[in-house]
């Protein structure tokens, strides 16, 4: 019995790492892609600018392209550092050992949110019925509207 609960628990800690992997991992390119993207429009748009921005002018040290990669590159070390000392003063000043120990205790702080039944229809077969349920929808409010008006 004892040997079964050990076996789900590896396999519920293996599959948390493979999401968090997972999820770091479409971050990643998510955040190289919309960089990338991002630089391309700007090129594109005007690219004698662009091309003036990769170069070191003679009065500044460096070219405009290196200085965004530091600021980038600072920025990102603040914003990861902050928050990772933002989250364990928290996990510090709440005592707990483990992510248990961490949820529960948010549960007992925490205000509950009452769940309620989602009043609408969730089972689609196709983009085509999903997009005639929200028109239909977009119809019946604007009917009601036109009631209460008059």
């Amino acid at each position: 019995m004892n040997n079964d609960r050990a076996n789900a628990g590896g396999k519920e800690a293996g599959h948390s790492v493979t999401g968090g992997l997972f999820l770091a991992a479409v971050t990643g390119i998510s955040v190289f892609f919309g960089f990338g993207l991002t630089i391309a429009m700007a090129k594109k748009k005007d690219p004698s600018f662009f091309a003036k921005g990769l170069e070191a002018a003679g009065e500044l040290r460096e070219s405009g392209g290196s200085l965004v990669f530091r600021a980038l590159g600072r920025a990102t070390i603040y914003s990861v550092a902050g928050f990772g000392l933002f989250c364990c003063t928290a996990w510090k000043l709440m005592g707990v050992n483990s992510l248990q120990e961490f949820r529960e205790k948010m549960q007992s702080i925490m205000p509950r949110i009452p769940r309620s039944e989602n009043p609408g229809r969730s089972d689609f077969r196709s983009l085509g019925e999903l997009m005639q349920y929200v028109s239909d929808g977009e119809e019946s409010d604007q009917e009601k509207k036109q009631t209460k008006t008059q």
